[in-house]
């Protein structure tokens, strides 16, 4: 363990080892034994920070609200490889207070993980309009112990068939709730240039799609009902395609 720590201690100076007998050097890294997420909308947990990560490492990505004049989030950090926040261990949770109310989807909160080299873990949010920003420290208390992450590791593996399908059910649903509102702008944008049984049949299939994925819990969610979600985002996809085409660029969702 000494050797290791003083070949670790050397090469984060900038200096490389060379193995006996050779002209290699010899690189050793630390690795994050698990991936880190934070828990979002519908109980996900939204990955970060993957699993064998070299440290230290820095990330940072762009979430916003999920409910109209929202003015905190509650940003819980996970640790685990399963697609559920449930299914992961969570290992700090703090509150983003101050953000402006506006409607849903407008503010922009940038979460960053920054692991640096000895395995502390230093997670923040901040609110790019108004700067105000909040984060905790997990240290190696907080985590997961050798013995559970091997635990995760084999629960990752056994579940590795639900975790898939509600994996591709979370991507099924953002593409059907991104296509819902595409619509709904083209639909707005055209007024009354679109004919009328074209707009009746949008309506139809936009409803119908709607209520397959209210009707959707990811955590318990069938193959059959997948695929019905699959035929529902398809049928609006066909029958809103010429619109969206012509009314499409009007929006600014993306």
């Amino acid at each position: 363990m000494a050797k290791g720590a003083a070949i670790l201690g050397n090469t984060l100076q900038g200096n490389a080892m060379t193995a006996a007998g050779t002209d290699k050097s010899l690189l050793l890294l630390d690795v994050t034994p698990m991936s880190l997420s934070i828990e979002t909308v519908g109980g996900v947990a939204t990955r970060l920070i993957e699993r064998n990560s070299t440290i230290p490492t820095r990330y940072s990505k762009i979430f916003t609200t999920a409910a109209p004049y929202q003015t905190s989030v509650e940003i819980n950090v996970l640790q685990g490889e399963r697609p559920m926040a449930k299914d992961n261990k969570s290992i700090g949770k703090f509150k983003l207070k101050g953000i402006k109310r506006v409607m849903a989807g407008v503010p922009q909160i940038e979460v960053t993980f920054d692991i640096d080299a000895n395995g502390i873990i230093k997670v923040s949010a901040k609110d790019l309009e108004t700067g105000k920003s909040q984060e905790i420290v997990v240290t190696a208390n907080d985590r997961m112990s050798d013995a559970e992450v091997e635990q995760a590791m084999r629960d990752a593996q056994q579940y590795a068939s639900i975790d898939n399908l509600r994996k591709e059910a979370l991507e099924v649903l953002g593409e059907a709730q991104s296509l819902l509102v595409k619509t709904e702008q083209a639909v707005k944008s055209a007024g009354k240039q679109i004919d009328k049984a074209e707009k009746k049949q949008i309506k139809k299939d936009s409803a119908d799609l709607q209520k397959k994925i209210s009707k959707m819990k990811v955590d318990k969610v069938t193959e059959e009902q997948l695929n019905e979600l699959r035929q529902s985002k398809a049928q609006l996809e066909a029958s809103s395609a010429e619109l969206r085409n012509r009314y499409g660029e009007n929006t600014n969702f993306e």
